[in-house]
């Protein structure tokens, strides 16, 4: 009894190690250790034998049952181990996983602040226009009674084409370009970009954005009050707290009556700052009633019709509104700058 028990213990030691997988192995234990087993067998037949002989052989039959279960285990662990570095190595997926966040991409602080300006101006009752950014000396300065020999029609301002054509210098032609098509009255406002030619620096741009504005109806509906009103209630909207607006006499070829207007400044609330110079004000558009060349130029009658126009720089005002005090922070693609907005 006692070599047999010796056999059957090589005999599940050469079987324990050939052994690859979970199942195999649980096959193992019901052969030796399960209730039909051969160990149990040998156990169950200890009744027949002598008192001396059952002590012997059982103590030998239990600890080969203790043996066998160590090494079951061991080969368990061994098995669930190598079948866990193979996942690892593969292209598992655990699908009760959560999956990763795919990084959303965010708007550039110009387009959101274009985007929130044409929000209010239309709830303002304003349309937004578009229009060439390539034109012809006519609408880009002659309709906007702009003089031949005027300083911003020079080289050193404007970017000339080939056929007469040029980068446009400001958003107006568009005004002309609309009233060509349309009869008053008539409220938009044209966002896009304008090129001029001058050097880079902390307020200026070759590339900037414009908000042009234009409202027109009869004669004595549309008023300089009205454009107070309509400039109060953006600025109050854009900023997000209350706006003192004031008017300096200015002068541009294309209105009568021109003026300058300041913002109080929104970052100092008008107590001092860097930003308005200590003064409390922060020039932001220049502005005036259409003049009636323009108007002629346009078709209409400027016996009949009458509007103001404005026109304010996008970046002056993001600059404002986030404290920026660099004009080139827009345009560098500094990721750090940007994912600020």
């Amino acid at each position: 009894m006692l070599q047999d028990l010796k056999l059957l213990k090589n005999q599940a030691v050469k079987d324990i190690k050939i052994v690859k997988n979970l199942k195999d192995l649980d096959g193992l234990f019901k052969k030796y250790l399960g209730k039909k087993g051969q160990i149990t067998l040998i156990l169950r037949s200890l009744k027949n034998l002598s008192k001396i002989k059952r002590a012997k052989i059982g103590k030998a039959a239990n600890e080969l049952k203790d043996f066998l279960k160590t090494e079951l285990n061991k080969k368990a662990q061994n098995i669930e181990s190598k079948a866990k570095k193979k996942t690892k190595k593969g292209e598992w997926i655990d699908v009760t996983l959560p999956g990763k966040r795919i990084k959303i991409g965010h708007l550039h602080p110009i387009t959101q602040a274009r985007r929130e300006a044409e929000n209010i101006f239309q709830f303002l009752g304003f349309s937004v226009i578009d229009g060439p950014e390539i034109e012809t000396e006519w609408y880009n300065f002659d309709a906007l009674n702009i003089p031949k020999d005027h300083p911003a029609r020079d080289l050193w301002d404007t970017l000339y084409l080939k056929e007469g054509l040029l980068l446009r210098t400001h958003t107006s032609p568009v005004q002309i370009r609309f009233m060509e098509k349309n009869q008053p009255p008539l409220r938009i406002i044209v966002p896009g970009r304008t090129f001029r030619y001058e050097s880079t620096d902390a307020s200026h741009e070759v590339n900037f954005y414009q908000i042009e504005g234009l409202m027109v109806d009869e004669k004595g509906k549309v008023t300089i009050a009205n454009y107070k009103a309509i400039i109060r209630e953006f600025l109050e909207r854009f900023f997000g707290k209350p706006a003192q607006i004031r008017l300096r006499p200015g002068y541009f070829p294309f209105t009568v009556i021109s003026f300058e207007m300041d913002v109080s400044c929104p970052i100092c609330n008008q107590k001092g700052c860097p930003a308005c110079e200590n003064s409390g004000w922060i020039e932001l558009m220049g502005a005036g009633m259409v003049h009636p060349n323009v108007f002629k130029h346009s078709g209409l009658n400027p016996q009949k019709w009458q509007g103001f126009a404005f026109g304010m720089g996008l970046e002056r005002l993001t600059m404002i509104k986030h404290k920026i005090k660099d004009i080139r922070f827009f345009y560098n693609n500094d990721i750090r700058f940007l994912k600020q907005f």
